[in-house]
């Protein structure tokens, strides 16, 4: 019933689960280490008590939430549910491509519904208990239905266009979805913030003041041609502050939440903005896009490797090799080689944060984006203490007080 396939997989998952559950552990065990003393203004007592207990409130319902989605993958794999949806579905449905197709939506229909008492949970118990949370039952539920609409229609057009290659040229097939997936990447990074943000949050050209007025003359200080700033409204989900560049070219737009502009002054947002054209002054936004294109390439040239053999779908139950069985299997088996491939561009992202960090303690003045970090920091009630390993494995950013004694160092 079961090859030896199906073994490895299940290795895999207990693997992936205790992994997680380690780092969990060991970052939860330096908790309540001392705060170093760069960090000891950010909280007073009461708000630190408060940090502490959002930190112990996520963690235990990271362990139930991870835990149950453990134990519903082991339950699907031990009675071969993966193969059952498929037979069940390919009793009315003889075009391959269109069989995936239902496969993927109804898989992807079933385990958000699963979820879905998770995110209600999160968002309106425990976002709602320690003061982010902002979001409306309603926009809770049309979050759902546009997100399922734009991963039915994007998801389905690029997995028809997929298996249509490798109709067309077999295990080659790869080369054909990496050009196409790689256009799909570059126009997502370069129009993302004007054809997916408006579904789901108002944008507005940042209105003309002292703000505007003094990114401005930043931007034309260091050379940045700056068409676009836009303010966005994330006060209409939750308290948290961002901001972010995104574009290429002519396309390039500064997007800052409203919640960033209510809560940090000019100078700190015009600190924070540095840092943002800092990553672009140093290509860190053209590296980044060719890393994940590099990636993705990998990652297809090794699913064309297994996709086709049939170990892998009767690993999951079903006899006869099948393109959307295979992707599972492989899916499932890549994951090592993702936490490694995760090692890496985590590490990458960090030593780019470090350059764009210094861009902005150069080219501005690295006391107020100390300061606005830490107050994003106490309003975020982040972590300061996080474990150095759970650092290296999850975190894409320098931690608060390493990117603090960076900025520091040459104001000493």
């Amino acid at each position: 019933m079961y090859n030896i396939l199906f073994f490895v997989i299940i290795a895999i998952v207990f693997f992936d689960f205790l992994f997680e559950r380690i780092m969990q552990f060991l970052n939860s065990s330096w908790r309540s280490k001392p705060i170093p003393k760069e960090l000891e203004n950010i909280y007073d007592k009461d708000k630190y008590k408060k940090q502490q207990e959002y930190a112990k409130t996520n963690s235990r319902f990271s362990i139930i939430t991870t835990t149950f989605s453990f134990s519903l993958l082991l339950l699907i794999l031990f009675t071969q549910g993966f193969g059952l949806l498929h037979y069940k579905l390919a009793n009315y449905i003889e075009n391959q491509m269109v069989l995936g197709l239902v496969f993927f939506g109804v898989l992807f229909l079933l385990m958000d519904i699963v979820n879905i008492p998770f995110s209600i949970y999160d968002t309106f118990v425990i976002e709602e208990r320690f003061g982010f949370n902002k979001t409306t039952p309603l926009t809770f539920l049309l979050d759902k239905i546009k997100g399922y609409l734009l991963t039915a229609i994007i998801g389905g057009v690029l997995y028809a266009i997929v298996y249509k290659f490798y109709e067309y040229a077999g295990v080659n097939f790869w080369l054909y979805a990496w050009g196409i997936l790689s256009i799909f990447t570059l126009f997502i990074t370069m129009f993302y913030s004007n054809l997916i943000v408006p579904l789901f949050n108002k944008q507005k050209p940042l209105k003309d003041g002292e703000l505007k007025s003094a990114i401005t003359d930043f931007a034309n200080k260091v050379g940045f041609d700056i068409a676009e700033i836009y303010e966005i409204d994330g006060s209409k989900r939750s308290t948290r502050a961002n901001a972010y560049f995104t574009g290429l070219g002519s396309k390039k737009r500064i997007v800052l939440y409203d919640t960033l502009i209510d809560e940090l002054t000019t100078e700190e947002l015009v600190a924070v903005l540095a840092h943002e054209i800092g990553h672009y002054k140093k290509r860190h936004t053209i590296t980044g896009l060719l890393l994940s294109i590099i990636n993705m390439g990998i990652m297809l040239f090794l699913l064309s490797l297994f996709v086709s053999r049939p170990e892998l779908s009767k690993a999951l139950g079903v006899n006869e090799p099948t393109f959307h069985i295979g992707m599972v299997a492989f899916g499932l088996l890549y994951t090592p080689l993702s936490l490694i491939t995760g090692l890496f561009t985590n590490y990458i992202s960090r030593k780019n944060e470090y350059q764009a960090d210094d861009f902005a303690k150069i080219n501005y003045k690295p006391e107020y984006l100390v300061s606005g970090l830490k107050k994003l920091s106490s309003n975020n009630l982040s972590n300061l203490t996080p474990h150095p390993f759970y650092v290296m494995v999850n975190y894409s950013h320098p931690t608060l007080l390493q990117r603090i004694r960076n900025l520091n160092d040459k104001l000493l």
